[in-house]
């Protein structure tokens, strides 16, 4: 069976792809925004906007080149953080730093660096591991994941990796927990609660775990969703998890009920036919990426292994009883994974990485 999805929006990426990174898509309840970073500058489109193009874009000056890290915005777009190797940075519109937590060196050395200007030619810090941030729905917390110690914790040698709550306004961290990882990337995933939020941690051979944070005002606390699995998506409601083993070969969701225990799951080669193209035994598993269209159902793709094949694959799967509904029909060819993109929708980017395309449902299912 085939469902139809409906254009609803095409949105022109920024910046020369040649020259930036792929543009993302960041999503809270009511905000949805294009993001794409390039060396020099971070620009920020609000995809709802009437005229979701020049005129609707803010540009962040970029602190230090985007191999030294990651970045998100504020739903606001009053502000970019960028999560670099030696710290946590917000910085306006104007180039002005609102604020700077400076942490222990994502590039292996002891160092509490002041500047980034003190590892910017060091071949050592070239390929640093990194962590990650992000906004809360509210604007009024960001989250982020450090490498210990804090400069505010004085002089001291624990270089443990930290998850930290910090105000959005200020830059003070309100709480902290020791992730107990060494990671070499992350991943945050936000939830409609601003009080939580998701981390997928990335530890090479050692492991990828996935928490779920809580910030109750007073203390940081923290659950072990899954121990090799990534989070690929948040429900509306903020009840029901999306994930999926390192393997790649099952879909399984989780629920708030259940304590994020592995409710169901949909093994892809169970379920998913074979591309057509396929005249071998090529495995057939899921993308690392997927997004929740309503409460009940999701949109989860193969194309990392239909690739090879040609067109690639979207389906969408009812997670109440995780039943495969049939395979999405797109008006145009589709590439790459299905992302999320708020309010009942999901988003492709184009194969030469300039346009982003905003998916529906073309009716009810």
């Amino acid at each position: 069976m085939t469902i139809a999805a409906r254009l609803i929006a095409t949105v022109t990426a920024p910046l020369d792809p040649g020259t930036a990174e792929a543009p993302q898509v960041l999503c809270w309840p009511d905000r949805t925004l294009l993001v794409q970073r390039g060396d020099a500058e971070v620009v920020a489109v609000d995809v709802d906007q009437p005229d979701a193009g020049r005129g609707a874009e803010i540009r962040f000056p970029a602190p230090w080149p985007r191999r030294f890290g990651t970045v998100t915005v504020s739903p606001e777009r009053d502000a970019a953080v960028f999560a670099g190797v030696h710290a946590v940075r917000s910085v306006e519109a104007t180039g002005a730093t609102r604020w700077e937590v400076r942490h222990g060196c994502w590039g292996g050395c002891p160092q509490l660096h002041a500047s980034f200007h003190e590892y910017a030619d060091d071949e050592d810090h070239l390929h640093a591991d990194s962590g990650s941030a992000a906004v809360s729905a509210d604007g009024e917390l960001v989250w982020a994941h450090v490498r210990g110690p804090l400069v505010s914790d004085g002089n001291t040698e624990d270089d443990q990796e930290l998850w930290v709550v910090l105000a959005a306004a200020a830059g003070r961290p309100v709480g902290r927990m020791n992730t107990g990882t060494v990671a070499s990337s992350s991943e945050h995933t936000s939830h409609p609660d601003p009080s939580q939020m998701g981390l997928s941690l990335g530890e090479g051979e050692e492991g990828s775990p996935v928490l779920w944070g809580r910030w109750d005002g007073q203390q940081l606390t923290a659950e072990l969703v899954g121990d090799e699995r990534i989070l690929l998506a948040v429900s509306p409601s903020g009840r029901r998890l999306l994930t999926v083993p390192v393997g790649q070969w099952s879909l399984s969701l989780h629920q708030l009920e259940n304590g994020w225990k592995v409710a169901r799951k949909l093994d892809a080669t169970d379920a998913v036919p074979a591309h057509p193209q396929n005249t071998g035994n090529g495995r057939v598993y899921w993308d690392f990426e997927a997004a929740f269209v309503d409460e009940d159902t999701v949109v989860a793709g193969t194309s990392e292994c239909d690739a090879r094949y040609g067109s690639v694959r979207h389906w969408l799967v009812d997670v109440r009883g995780m039943d495969l509904l049939g395979e999405i029909s797109y008006p145009v060819p589709a590439s790459g994974p299905a992302r999320a993109a708020g309010s009942g929708r999901w988003h492709t980017i184009s194969k030469d990485g300039t346009t982003v395309y905003l998916w529906g449902l073309a009716q009810e299912n």
